[in-house]
This record gives C-alpha cells, structure tokens and sequence, in this order.
C-alpha cells in the first residue's frame, strides 16, 4: 500500500537516457558512497568531483553527509551550505540537458546564483558544475581522444556532439585550475557507436576511469560495465592495467545489471570498484545477485594460472582442483572468429553443382562453394570437426544455458562465421564424445567464468580442461575426476541449466 503522503525522490524516477547513458538511482549512490572512509564526511577540506555528471545526484548525496558532518564545525546552516558547495564539490556534466538537471539537483536551480538557489555564494550561473560544448579532434576518421567515428559524430551545432568536456583534453588537470581532489567518482558513459554493430561500439568508461587517474585523487570510484573483467572490444591494456593494480581494493559485481540498474540489460553485467591511492594490497570482491550479497572475499585480482578476473569467489576453489588435474584447455581446438574466411552474409551457391562442392553452413542455411572459395582452414573441410554458435543462447537470468546447440557436420562441410569450429577430430564417434562434453554444466560453467557478452569465440574456451574423447561424459564424472564438493556442485548447478 502507497502512504498518502509518500513523497519519491524525483532522482529514483527518472528514465534512463540510454543503455549506455544510465541514471544512477539514489539507493546505489548511497551504497557507493559508504564504500569511503566515514571521517571524509567531516574533512571541510576534502574535494569531491563527479566528471561525468548527469543528474547530479552523486554530488547531491555528497552534499547531505558533508552537512551533517560538518555541523560542529559550522554551527550555522547557510554558512555551511556556501561552504560546502563553493569549495568541497565539482562536477562536469555530459551534455547541456544534464548540465541543468545536475545544478537543479545540487543548487535546487539551474542556476548556481539564481534567485532559489540553496548556495548563496557563487556569481555567476556555473557554480563548481561546468559545462562546455567540445569539438572532437579528427585524425584519419575517428578523434584521438574517444575513438568516435568522424562519419556519425561529425554534426551540426543543433545536435549533441557527445564529446564530452573530461576525456578531450591531455591536461584534465587544468578544467579546474589544477585542483587537487580527495574524491573522483561517478557514472560515466559506457559507449559510443561506431556506425556498424553494437557489438563493435568503441568503449568510453575506461578511458574515464585512466583519465581519472590522471588526476591522482585519494579515492577513485567508478561503475562500470563489467565486460572488462575478461572481454570487450578494444579493453585489452585497460584489462591488464586494472588486474595488475593493488590499489583497486573493493569490487562490488552485479552479474545482471537490472540488479543495479532496474530495466536495464547490460551483457556482462555492472560493477563498482574502489581505487584508494595510498593503500595497495588485495582486493575484496562481492557479488550482488538479486536482492542476494555474497560473502565478501578479499583475494588477488589474477590468481594463480589465470589470465583474467575470476568473477565468482566460488569459482576459485574449483579452479584450483582442476588446475591441479589438468593442463591443456579447449581453446587449442576452437577456431577463430571466421573458422573458413565467411563472413556472416555470406550464402554461397543454392544448389550442389560440382562432386567436390563443399557444403556451407551459415545463419540462413546451406549453400555450397568450391574449396578454391575457402580461404582459411582449408584443410579442416574434410575432417571430422564440430560447430557450434558463434553467439551463446539463453537470456540474462540465472540460470544460464551459456552456449547454443552444437552440430557435427556433414562430410566436406565449411561455415560461415555465424559458428566457430571445434576440431578436427579422428572419427565422428570422438565428435559425439566431445558433444557430450560440451553438453555438461561443467564444461558450460567454465565457458561462463570467460563469456562477459553474448559472444562465444575461442578465448572464452581457455578454463575449460581437454578430456579424453575416447569416452563421453557426464557432469557426474567430471564432478567425480575433479574432486568437487557439495557445494561446488550446487554452485555450479544454481548458475547453468541443463542442456535442452
């Protein structure tokens, strides 16, 4: 039942700009903001910035413990209050609506010295929250700060360029005059189309978090996509860089981003890490299902034989058996991205026309080639192999099916890249052995611990042990070879769904 006089924070109702430009409700702040040590909160001399702010409600939240905090200090209310907002908070806004939200939210006006507004301290209509229309800088098609695409982001002065002020400068030090900050933190934009795919749009949050590091605050804390952990188009250094830094001391992961964020589908899922420059060491890491938070564990970010973050702590124990058991991984076996050179759209001849055709399995059925056509693996289109789908199955939810159904070919066969192949194999029994390998919630389950997308091609195979396919196999003897416990096992079953 809704109380009569329930009043709702305005900040909890707002719709989402985008996917990629995602409000962050109240609640979550808050639970961001107690990440901090509690004495900030009456530090009169601490700077907080937020360089991508949207609704202005992280330096809102900030506000309302810094007034409380700072009561003994400042008796007086407004005097506290000027303070505070003149000297303590900083933002930069993405866009020139945001720009108005985020003053409305810290200033109760949109414009810092307005006749309402709270701080009656500032002249001019800024305040500590800038906003400044920035041309991106073209090289070669693309700008060299962001990586946006000259062909889609090049527009008129009547449309947003998304150039946002914080990344289009070598020297983010000098948008506020050299200010040293003890706080960075915020939500930045996660991406940017590149006029192609969604799957190949340019990231942006990490350039955020290394240009916040820039600045060298105390305290650094970003949320952001979590893809970053094992995968993502062009996150390769940004990967090594994060997992090798002691300074990340706190990892909050939400698998499924509508637990952070309500409605919002984000393949990976989101996090919220901790970067505290003066205090290296492990990190503890906390895993929020639902309305479930998992044990925190503090641990390295690259354990011992991995090459990415483990997202799961009950994931560590059962590496650890089967590294101890096992050696070679299945991404010795998987293909590529386009196992013979086709790509997607690729359909071949409709029809057989010559003996030694070679038989084309793609997205929209079968067609034929001549082996001349196969421009990679040629010598795999004769062996005995396995395909299976470039992209996994299933929704979002837990638990997942993780990867779609696979095949054995016919004879002579090839594929486009809408599958990646999986061999060659000595004989089309050993296939099917393999097949009920990758049918198991054990071989899945592994599969997951790589898969931060809906993507499946090789590298997502590297936890995954090679068995003897001279045998099939079950999740019972794969649970029995590697010593798995009770509780491994319901792990491993509450994440991954039987095959159908």
């Amino acid at each position: 039942m809704i109380q009569k006089n329930y009043n709702p924070d305005v900040l909890s109702c707002l719709a989402n700009l985008s996917n990629d430009e995602v409000f962050t409700p109240p609640s979550l702040v808050n639970q961001i903001l107690n990440l901090l040590p509690p004495e900030l909160w009456s530090d009169k001399d601490a700077k907080f910035l937020d360089p991508v702010t949207k609704t202005g409600v992280f330096l809102r939240e900030i506000a309302k413990r810094l007034i409380d905090g700072l009561e003994e200090q400042i008796p007086d209310r407004q005097e506290r209050i000027n303070h505070i907002f003149k000297n303590q908070l900083y933002g930069i806004a993405i866009t020139e609506i945001t720009v108005l939200l985020s003053r409305r939210s810290l200033y109760c006006s949109k414009t810092a010295n307005g006749k309402y507004s709270v701080g009656q301290v500032f002249e001019n209509e800024k305040g500590n929250i800038l906003f400044d229309r920035i041309d991106h800088d073209w090289r070669n098609g693309s700008c060299r700060h962001c990586g946006a695409s000259q062909a889609v982001y090049s527009r008129g002065d009547e449309l947003e360029t998304y150039a946002y002020q914080f990344l289009h400068t070598d020297k983010p030090e000098t948008i506020f005059n050299n200010m040293k900050f003890d706080v960075i933190i915020g939500n930045p934009p996660y991406q940017l189309s590149t006029g192609g795919s969604g799957v190949q749009a340019t990231p942006l949050y990490d350039k955020f978090v290394l240009q916040a590091k820039k600045l060298n605050p105390r305290y650094l804390i970003m949320i952001i996509p979590s893809r970053w952990f094992s995968g993502g188009f062009g996150l390769d250094s940004f990967r090594d860089e994060m997992l090798n830094d002691k300074r990340i001391r706190v990892i909050n992961d939400y698998p499924e981003a509508s637990d952070a964020f309500a409605g919002v589908q984000i393949k990976g899922g989101v996090c919220y890490f901790l970067w505290d420059r003066d205090n290296k060491g492990d990190c503890k890491v906390i895993t929020h299902r639902g309305t479930t938070v998992g044990n925190a564990v503090v641990r390295p970010l690259l354990e011992n034989g991995a090459s990415t973050f483990i997202r799961y702590n009950e994931a560590i124990s059962i590496l650890n058996n089967i590294w101890q058991e096992s050696a070679e991984t299945m991404d010795k076996l998987v293909s590529q991205q386009k196992p013979f050179g086709f790509a997607t759209t690729y359909l071949g001849r409709p029809k057989k026309t010559k003996q030694n055709d070679v038989m084309v399995y793609g997205s929209k059925g079968i067609g034929y080639c001549s082996i001349e056509d196969v421009q990679m693996n040629a010598m795999l289109v004769d062996k005995f192999k396995i395909f299976i789908p470039r992209a996994g199955s299933g929704s979002d939810k837990f638990p997942h099916s993780i990867l779609g159904k696979s095949f054995i070919p016919e004879d002579r066969s090839a594929c486009t890249e809408t599958y990646v192949a999986i061999g060659p194999f000595n004989s089309k029994e050993v296939c099917k052995n393999v097949q009920s390998y990758i049918s198991t919630r054990f071989f899945r389950f592994l599969v997951m611990l790589m898969k931060p997308t809906q993507d499946a091609l090789r590298k997502v195979y590297s936890l995954v042990p090679i068995q003897d396919f001279n045998e099939s196999w079950t999740d019972e003897k794969l649970y029995k070879k590697y010593n798995l416990t009770k509780y491994n096992i319901e792990f491993i079953e509450s994440m991954i769904r039987p095959m159908e």
